[in-house]
């Protein structure tokens, strides 16, 4: 599908673009603005219209949208807050955040991930210039908080995401997870796979570390969601295709299990040497023969730890932001998508909010490639 995306002559331009460059300008003149036009007027309304010094009559007195980038109450890339959670099918997409990192087993924090993605989504407007889209007048979106995680008890927490998974998966919008620790996985995965109706969910997974062993300290922690999601019955172990693994962090003992239960592993070199064009390929090929869904699991330490200081386990000779940027836009321009999970971004150990960028760019990529594939909005809609 990204081969697809050149400039049509639609519009009259210069031959002076870059090929990327030319696509891009020619589809912004093609986006409309009607939610736009839309927001401008729900801030003059429910706003107040601007004092008589200004100029610019758009300018309400109580800040309602997008503008200023600084100001507003803090949803993911200000999307309608939705108290009533049991409105979300009402929406294309609903952002979930997951504040819990009981399951960590070094460095904490990923409780805060939720609250640091969505202070610095602040920064996006909703117009991406290189893909072409607008999520703004393609989709509806709406946040719908944070998930009640009970930090004492890990598997109280798996319950209440799973139960909040499965309900936004079920309305028929689109579920994105802010995490919280990878631990996670194995909730989300369950809370789709419910509603699979015996349909078989492949997984996509992006980490430096294997989550495939049985236990972690006696317990299932963050190195463990993959062992239990392939579990389910309807997970096999075979659509389960994880990129970027290596480095030393991966326990043995989930080396062993995920040989024996033959999973895929793709380290940073086998993408890097192949082209990432060709290992999305295959990474597509993998979760999803004979699978109805995939889920996309999103580890921000697959990047290199230059990238991502604030996480809990940083692993130098990871992915550069723009090879996994390019991987993501393949793997979501192919199909439609379960939905996304973002785990292990830790604010605490963050460095001028660029692992919670890093968070935010990586869901907004994927959700544009998925409006310009035309795979959102959904037609699974109940």
């Amino acid at each position: 599908m990204a081969e697809e995306m050149k400039y049509r002559g639609n519009v009259p331009l210069h031959n002076q673009y870059g090929p990327e460059a030319k696509y891009a300008v020619e589809a912004e003149a093609l986006l409309p603005t009607t939610k736009h036009e839309e927001e401008i007027a729900r801030g003059l309304e429910l706003g107040l219209p601007g004092a008589d010094s200004i100029k610019d009559r758009r300018i309400p007195t109580f800040s309602r949208g997008e503008l200023p980038h600084f100001a507003g109450i803090n949803t993911f890339v200000k999307a309608p807050y939705m108290e009533d959670v049991r409105k979300c099918g009402q929406y294309d997409v609903a952002i979930l955040g997951a504040p819990f990192d009981g399951g960590t087993t070094y460095r904490s924090g990923t409780r805060f991930g939720p609250q640091g993605i969505r202070k610095i989504s602040a920064l996006y407007g909703s117009y991406s210039f290189e893909l072409g889209v607008d999520l703004r007048e393609s989709i509806s979106m709406c946040d719908l908080g944070d998930v009640f995680t009970i930090p004492g008890n890990i598997e109280k927490t798996f319950d209440q995401v799973s139960k909040a998974v499965a309900h936004v998966y079920a309305s028929g919008a689109f579920p994105v997870v802010l995490g919280g620790d990878h631990s996670l996985g194995f909730a989300t995965v369950r809370g789709v796979a419910q509603h699979l109706h015996g349909g078989k969910l492949g997984i996509i997974h992006f980490d430096r570390h294997v989550d495939t062993q049985d236990t972690d300290l006696d317990e299932r922690m963050h190195t463990t969601p993959w062992f239990h999601a392939t579990n389910i019955p309807s997970v096999p172990a075979k659509n389960l295709v994880q990129i970027g693994i290596g480095g030393w962090q991966s326990p043995r003992p989930g080396v062993k299990i995920g040989r024996e239960r033959q999973t895929t592993i793709m380290t940073v070199t086998d993408c890097v040497e192949m082209g990432i064009e060709n290992a999305a390929k295959r990474a597509l090929e993998v979760a999803w023969d004979g699978a109805d869904a995939v889920w996309l699991s999103f580890d921000v330490d697959c990047l290199d730890a230059a990238f991502v200081p604030g996480t809990g386990w940083p692993e130098p000779g990871g992915f550069l932001p723009r090879e996994v940027l390019k991987f993501l836009q393949i793997i979501a321009d192919s199909k439609p998508i379960a939905g996304i999970e973002i785990v292990e971004c830790s604010p605490p150990y963050d460095a001028a909010e660029i692992t919670s960028l890093i968070s935010t760019r990586v869901i907004c990529d994927v959700l544009a490639c998925q409006v310009r594939s035309g795979h959102l909005p959904s037609r699974r809609k109940p």
